[in-house]
């Protein structure tokens, strides 16, 4: 099975045909288990005019937000997150590791498919609409996405945003998979119309079966500060791939 999705713009020159499909070339280009694969990209002629259109992989189970909400009222297992998190990171590392290196710019629940295979869970990273290549010279792109997952530089600067970025909002989708909340305080839809308050809460106060060695992986992701997060996704692999759980403490005598 295939899902295609269709771009609403009719009436397209080629130059625009070109730039709209460059979501597909890229995909195609990178290719990972965890990146949605495309199959097909082109243009048709319907009533109202040209549009273009790429099919891609259809991952039954809907999205990442989707298996959040299903859990309802009960954290997701922490082991579950975590191999979310990893398998994200994963396919965001081949994307950081082109020259230059490509950032997604809206990495975010809603943004990663779930499906099942016969050896698990599969997360994959779709959406690469607002991708870009980093100016080669600075690494940086001009901040685009969903405010809630920024990171705080790409909400004050307009040309901020990066791997390190892509990072953060990794970190973000993560902890509101075990905690239920933001790692934030302030408005979730207009995150610049208040001022947010990024010292971070541990994690494992909102959910104790969070152990000391994950908090801090977390916490580095969502450092405010680029320069004390993960450089890119390879540096956030290492670490998830590195995390263990923590043995079971002993019952009381």
């Amino acid at each position: 099975r295939q899902a295609m999705k269709v771009f609403k713009a009719v009436g397209m020159t080629a130059a625009e045909v070109e730039e709209t499909l460059g979501e597909a070339a890229l995909l195609s280009r990178i290719g990972h288990p965890n990146i949605v694969r495309v199959f097909d990209a082109n243009t048709v002629d319907v009533e109202a005019g040209r549009v273009g259109f790429f099919t891609m992989e259809h991952v039954a189970g809907g999205s990442l937000a989707d298996f959040w909400r299903a859990h309802g009222d009960r954290f997701v297992p922490v082991e579950t997150a975590v191999e979310v998190g990893r398998q994200i990171a994963r396919g965001l590392a081949v994307a950081h590791r082109e020259s230059p290196p490509v950032v997604h710019r809206d990495v975010k629940p809603a943004n990663v498919l779930v499906g099942y295979t016969a050896t698990g869970l599969r997360a994959v990273l779709s959406d690469f609409g607002l991708a870009r290549s980093v100016n080669p010279l600075t690494l940086l792109a001009s901040s685009r996405g969903t405010l809630a997952f920024k990171a705080p530089e790409a909400l004050t600067d307009a040309s901020a945003d990066s791997t390190s970025a892509d990072v953060w909002a990794v970190g973000a989708t993560l902890y509101l998979l075990l905690t239920d909340a933001f790692p934030y305080s302030g408005d979730t839809e207009d995150p610049r119309a208040l001022a947010r308050t990024y010292a971070v809460r541990d994690p494992a106060e909102l959910n104790a079966f969070v152990d000391p060695s994950l908090g801090r992986i977390l916490l580095r992701a969502l450092a405010p500060e680029p320069h004390l997060r993960h450089a890119d996704a390879t540096e956030l692999l290492a670490d998830l791939e590195a995390w263990t759980p923590a043995p079971p403490k002993p019952a009381p005598p």
